[in-house]
C-alpha cells in the first residue's frame, strides 16, 4: 500500500514537473514571438517621440553645421524633434563610445565622420568598437585644395613635385595641427609624390593657411571654404584638390587623382547607428539623408560651404567605411602617426 501511494505521489510529481515545463516553454515562445513581431512594429511607427543626433565635435564646425542642416530636413519630414546633442573630446571618440552604448531602437543615433571609425581608433586607446555601428548614409564630403606658394616656379602639381625632388628636406609644409586631416592628406601625398617635405603644425586651419598666404611655408592642404577664400591672393596658387573627382563648382581644379590614380583623401560627414538597429529604421534615416541633399535650400548651403554634395545608401556607406581599413593605416604611417608593420 506504502508503495502505490508513493508510486502515485512520484507520477503526479512528475506530471506537476511536466506541466511546469511545458507552460514555461509555452510563455518563451510567447516572448520570442512577441519579440519579433514589436521589432517591425516600432519600426513602422518611429519616430513616435524625439530623436537624438549625437555630434562629436563642438558647435559651429563642418559636422556640426552639417548634422543641423540633416536633423532639420529629418524633422520637417518626420513630424517630431530631432535633437542635436554635441559630445566633443578625444577627436570624436566620447560621443562615438556613448552612442555606441545606446539603445538601438533609432532615438540615439550617431552624426560622425572618418575619423571616430578609421582613424582614432588606430591612434588612440578607445572605449568602443569601430565595429559596433550600422552604415545609415554619407551626407556631404569635404574636400582639400592643395595650395603652393605662388612665387615658386611651379604652375602644376609635377612641375611641383619636380621642384621639391630637387629641393630635398628644405620645403615646408602647414598644417592645421599634428594628426589633423591636413597634415594626413600633406604626408599620404609626399609619400606618394616621393619628395621629403617638412610638416609644420599649427592650431588650427586659419593660421595654416595664413602661413601659406605670408609665405613662410611652400605649401597647404586647406578646407575649400579656406582656400577657396584666398584664390585672388596673388601670393597662393590652387593646384589640386583631394577629393577622387573634380568639385563642380572648382571644375578648373583638377583632382589629384588625375596626377596619382588611387590616391584621394576627402573626410565624409554621415548618420551612424548603433549595431542592431532596425533596417526599417536605417532605411527611413538614409532616404531623408538622401532627400536633404537633393534640397535646392540645402545644395545651395553646401555649396557655398565648399562642400560636396554626397549622400549615399547603407551599402555604399559600408563599402567606403571598408576600403577607409586599409588606407588610413598607410596614410597614418605615412605621417608618423603609427609604426611600420611588423615582418
Amino acid at each position: 500500500m506504502t508503495h502505490n501511494r508513493r508510486a502515485q505521489d512520484s507520477g503526479r510529481g512528475v506530471t506537476a514537473r511536466a506541466i511546469r515545463r511545458a507552460k514555461a516553454l509555452r510563455g518563451a515562445g510567447a516572448l520570442l514571438l512577441a519579440m519579433f513581431t514589436a521589432a517591425p512594429a516600432l519600426a513602422a511607427e518611429w519616430p513616435a517621440r524625439a530623436v537624438t543626433v549625437v555630434v562629436p565635435f563642438a558647435p559651429g564646425g563642418f559636422t556640426d553645421t552639417l548634422a543641423r542642416l540633416a536633423a532639420k530636413h529629418m524633422s520637417e519630414k518626420f513630424g517630431q524633434p530631432v535633437v542635436i546633442e554635441n559630445r566633443p573630446g578625444a577627436g570624436g571618440a566620447i560621443a562615438a563610445a556613448y552612442a555606441a552604448a545606446a539603445t538601438p531602437d533609432g532615438y540615439t543615433i550617431m552624426f560622425g565622420s572618418a575619423s571616430q571609425l578609421g582613424i582614432s581608433p588606430l591612434i588612440q586607446k578607445v572605449s568602443y568598437d569601430p565595429d559596433s555601428f550600422e552604415p545609415v548614409a554619407i551626407f556631404g564630403t569635404i574636400p582639400f585644395l592643395m595650395g603652393i606658394k605662388a612665387s615658386l616656379p611651379a604652375r602644376t602639381v609635377p612641375e611641383f613635385v619636380e621642384y621639391a625632388k630637387a629641393n630635398p628636406g628644405k620645403l615646408n609644409y602647414a598644417t592645421a595641427g599634428h594628426g589633423a586631416t591636413s597634415h594626413l592628406i600633406s604626408a599620404g601625398f609626399t609619400s606618394r609624390a616621393g619628395i621629403d617635405m617638412v610638416n609644420v603644425p599649427f592650431k588650427g586651419s586659419a593660421p595654416a593657411t595664413a602661413a601659406l598666404v605670408q609665405g613662410t611655408v611652400e605649401m597647404t592642404w586647406g578646407g575649400v571654404s579656406d582656400m577657396a577664400a584666398q584664390m585672388t591672393s596673388t601670393n597662393i596658387r590652387v593646384v589640386a584638390i583631394s577629393s577622387q573627382q573634380r568639385l563642380p563648382s572648382l571644375a578648373d581644379i583638377p583632382s589629384i587623382s588625375e596626377f596619382y590614380p588611387g590616391f584621394a583623401l576627402d573626410t565624409w560627414n554621415g548618420f551612424l547607428a548603433p549595431r542592431g538597429t532596425p533596417r526599417a529604421i536605417v532605411d527611413k534615416v538614409a532616404q531623408a539623408t538622401i532627400e536633404a541633399a537633393k534640397s535646392p535650400d540645402i545644395g545651395k548651403r553646401l555649396d557655398d560651404l565648399g562642400i560636396a554634395k554626397t549622400a549615399s545608401t547603407p551599402e555604399e556607406m559600408a563599402a567606403v567605411i571598408k576600403k577607409e581599413k586599409t588606407f588610413y593605416p598607410a596614410i597614418l604611417r605615412a605621417a608618423g602617426l603609427l609604426p611600420p608593420p611588423s615582418n
